[in-house]
């Protein structure tokens, strides 16, 4: 049975790639979310367990010491980890998972799972994504690093394998939809198939 994909979704905060997720995890039966480990508050109508598991600094620390992640990083002020037992278990198994991480993150995954896929998430435009940001009951401060930091992912998003625009949500689920697809595909991933047995 072949192993299934892991996807990496990056983007700048409110570019939407969490709802870009939701919909993806409605659509598709074999596509597992990874749940993030973070240290910051749920936000208004977030869930403990399905949207990120939210633990404490000292939890956190105690994790990184126990190698249970398989990145981790400060990001905003807080800490976010991938648990990688959960990833490895469901790609095994032949579910592809996908996981909403920032830049920084992405590249440690691809170093330690060079079969990754990453797509990066594209506002439309900044003064969008500032609209998005400002929707959020967050202070000006957060606002203005948040912007800062977007500056620089769009920069890193060069390196990804794939850009999508969300301008409009079901065009950008349809189109990582085809990614997925086309990669589930690609001859070097169907290591399984017997072409020699074919051919003769």
């Amino acid at each position: 049975m072949p192993k299934g994909l892991v996807v990496i979704l990056s983007a700048p905060s409110g570019a939407g790639k969490s709802t870009i997720c939701r919909r993806l995890l409605r659509l598709r039966k074999n596509i597992k979310y990874g749940v993030t480990c973070t240290t910051r508050a749920p936000r208004e109508g977030e869930t403990d367990g399905k949207h990120y598991n939210f633990i404490s600094r000292e939890e956190f620390k105690k994790r990184i010491q126990r190698h249970e992640f398989l990145e981790w990083a400060m990001v905003h002020d807080q800490y976010y980890g991938v648990p990688a037992g959960m990833v490895e278990r469901c790609v095994e198994k032949g579910d592809d998972v996908v996981l909403a991480i920032d830049v920084q993150g992405a590249r440690t995954v691809k170093r330690k799972l060079p079969d990754a896929v990453l797509v990066f998430v594209l506002p439309p435009s900044i003064g969008t994504l500032k609209e998005r940001l400002q929707g959020r009951r967050e202070g000006d401060g957060s606002l203005a690093k948040r912007l800062a930091n977007s500056r620089g992912e769009l920069v890193a998003a060069k390196a990804y394998d794939y850009l999508v625009v969300n301008d409009d949500l079901d065009k950008a689920v349809s189109q990582i939809e085809s990614i997925m697809t086309a990669e589930r595909l690609r001859l070097s991933r169907r290591r399984h198939l017997d072409l020699d047995h074919l051919i003769r």
